[in-house]
């Protein structure tokens, strides 16, 4: 079996499970989420090894290196063999502890009761 030369970003991000689905990744590249070597790309951009893509999902930053080019979606450990994350130790460190993670709230909840103001503070060690 031949390796592939080139493949759609959106497939590939796809197969590496950065996506749960191929319409999400089809939707990032259009949002101008993915960007390949500092310039946006479509999600018909045919992708080669060792191009290096910077994705925002999330609010999370990502910077990945394509290693091998795969078109089907296969386990976990196969598809972290596809990619070199090249992501800064300061990016993994807000990703792994956000800085406002419980001061985000879902949107349509309203603001906080008194009792919630209280949790946040006493979360923040902040005394009155």
């Amino acid at each position: 079996m031949s390796e592939i030369q080139k493949i759609r970003i959106d497939k590939w991000l796809w197969a590496i499970r950065m996506y749960k689905t191929r319409t999400l990744a089809t939707e990032a590249c259009a949002a101008g989420k993915i960007k390949i070597e500092g310039e946006s790309v479509k999600a018909s951009y045919l992708l080669k090894v060792g191009q290096t893509i910077q994705m925002n999902r999330q609010g999370e930053k990502w910077t990945l290196k394509s290693v091998k080019l795969i078109e089907k979606r296969v386990g976990a450990p196969l598809a972290a063999e596809c990619y070199e994350d090249l992501t800064p130790p300061e990016e993994k460190n807000k990703l792994l502890f956000p800085a406002s993670f419980y001061e985000v709230r879902d949107k349509g909840i309203g603001r906080p009761t008194k009792r919630d103001r209280r949790e946040i503070d006493k979360f923040k060690d902040i005394e009155e």
